[in-house]
């Protein structure tokens, strides 16, 4: 698969997010834009009724106020109080009537013409008043013509004022129905380009969406064929490895026998022969029977090796403080003649093949005992703490595991050695200063691989070493107790 075809999944999902978050971007818009447009229509039709009212409440203050003039000359003429009541009850209406229409005028020009109107009907109701004054206080005669003069004027003056507002009025209401109207079609016309922008990415991303689905099915297909081809490839990888490792457990068997004939002609030649040697048959012998001894320890390591891969041990809870004590008591007599000294903190119980752990923890001892530096006391501290598996990357995030260090002050290594160390046979000193085949820390390391682990080591030369064993804390999903020892524990032998 090339470049572009492995990112091409990629790329097409997030044409397909785009399309699906423009969409729900494009609905939001005319969701939004029909809202505004009922809010503005709403608030429009309020206005025309607000026009409407306007022109109703004119009608009424100039109706009232001629009522009202109507009301004041019938009583000027015959004195008669039912007059009054018409002259009161209109006069009050007049002015609410002036108040409410101020309140809903939204026209700035209407506005001040209703500041006008107010002043010029408090002025009619001033002179209608003196007319009534004048009439109960039987002031002189003359007066009464002058003040009808007047109100007739102030009367003329709301008269062609009212019929201004109502114009005015009239002009203002034909404005908001057009802006009314034109608003509303532009809404239309909005919300119409939406949603046909709307349906057009619902289309597009739909055909990305089933081009998508459809490359998936294919690269699915494909991945099924990869791994059907994969478990053939792995069943032949385990059926070789298990030949080679049946051809090296029986190779390593079957040396055996001609190796122990060698050492057993050996041992006699050393007893009967021994006095017939020169120095330099001695010599030969010594190294005869010391390469035997070597050998032989060579191919027992080699079986232990195979049978690391040949084990059917079922995992079961490892209590590693009885595994540690049990390794220190089988190696009392070295401890004793090295003088050193094991502390072991509290260590955990963990899921595991118990030979295995023997194994690991043995060799693993057994080169900090080894690798100790000559004239110092050999000290070795193991101790365990709980680590998640997320922070290595060769572990399975979220998994509890253990992490167990076994540190010691030997003479240490160079960290660039330290892939080689774990190799089958491979050695960093020579075979003459410190014994040894190479092989333990190989077994280590197939140990803890085996145990879905992880190894490693931390070392500088003459500066001791400290070596990284990660365990899980369980192979399977049932439950074990995690019960540790409460002490620590310190073996020294003197």
């Amino acid at each position: 698969m090339g470049f572009f075809e492995r990112f091409l999944p990629t790329h097409i999902n997030n044409k397909i997010s785009i399309g699906f978050v423009l969409a729900l971007v494009l609905i939001s818009t005319g969701f939004v834009l029909a809202l505004y447009s009922y809010n503005q229509y709403r608030e429009d039709g309020m206005r025309i009724e607000s026009s409407y009212e306007v022109r109703n409440r004119l009608t009424t203050v100039l109706l009232r106020l001629r009522e009202m003039e109507t009301a004041v000359r019938g009583f000027v003429f015959t004195k008669d109080t039912l007059y009054m009541e018409t002259y009161t009850r209109n006069r009050k209406e007049v002015r609410n009537q002036i108040k409410a229409l101020q309140a809903i005028t939204y026209d700035a020009v209407l506005a001040a013409k209703a500041d006008t109107l107010e002043t010029l009907a408090e002025s009619k109701l001033e002179i209608a008043e003196r007319q009534t004054r004048a009439v109960r206080n039987r002031e002189i005669a003359s007066a009464l013509p002058v003040y009808m003069r007047i109100g007739k004027l102030r009367m003329d003056d709301i008269s062609r004022l009212v019929s201004e507002m109502a114009e005015r009025e009239q002009v203002v209401m034909k404005e908001r129905r057009d802006a009314a109207t034109q608003s509303f079609r532009n809404t239309v016309i909005l919300i119409f380009v939406v949603s046909f922008m709307t349906f057009v990415t619902m289309i597009v991303s739909f055909n990305l969406l089933e081009k998508e689905l459809a490359n998936r099915q294919q690269v699915e297909d494909q991945l099924r064929a990869f791994e059907e081809e994969l478990k053939e490839h792995i069943r032949q990888l385990k059926a070789s490895n298990e030949e080679l490792e049946r051809f090296a457990f029986v190779a390593s068997h079957d040396l055996q026998e001609p190796l122990r004939k060698i050492q057993a002609f050996g041992n006699l030649l050393e007893l009967r022969y021994s006095g017939q040697l020169d120095k330099q048959g001695e010599d030969f012998l010594r190294k005869l029977t010391v390469s035997a001894e070597r050998m032989s320890k060579m191919i027992k390591d080699l079986l232990n090796f195979s049978r690391l891969s040949m084990t059917q041990d079922e995992f079961r809870p490892v209590n590693l403080n009885e595994i540690i004590t049990r390794i220190v008591e089988d190696q009392e007599w070295r401890i004793r003649a090295l003088g050193a000294r094991i502390d072991v903190e509290p260590l955990p119980v963990v899921e595991a093949v118990p030979s295995q752990m023997d194994h690991l923890f043995l060799n693993l001892i057994g080169n900090a005992l080894k690798f100790s530096t000559t004239g110092e006391t050999p000290v070795i501290r193991i101790a365990a703490d709980i680590v998640d598996g997320a922070d290595y990357p060769e572990l399975i995030g979220g998994k509890t595991y253990y992490k167990i260090t076994i540190e010691d002050n030997g003479i240490g290594f160079d960290e660039k050695y330290l892939d080689y160390i774990f190799k089958v046979f491979q050695r960093l000193h020579g075979k003459t200063s410190y014994e040894g085949t190479g092989i333990g820390l190989a077994i280590c390391k197939k140990v803890v691989m085996y145990h879905k682990g992880y190894i490693t080591a931390q070392s500088r030369p003459g500066q001791g070493a400290t070596f990284v064993v990660i365990l899980p804390e369980k192979q399977l999903n049932h439950e074990h107790d995690r019960s540790t020892t409460k002490e620590t524990h310190s073996y020294s032998v003197s």
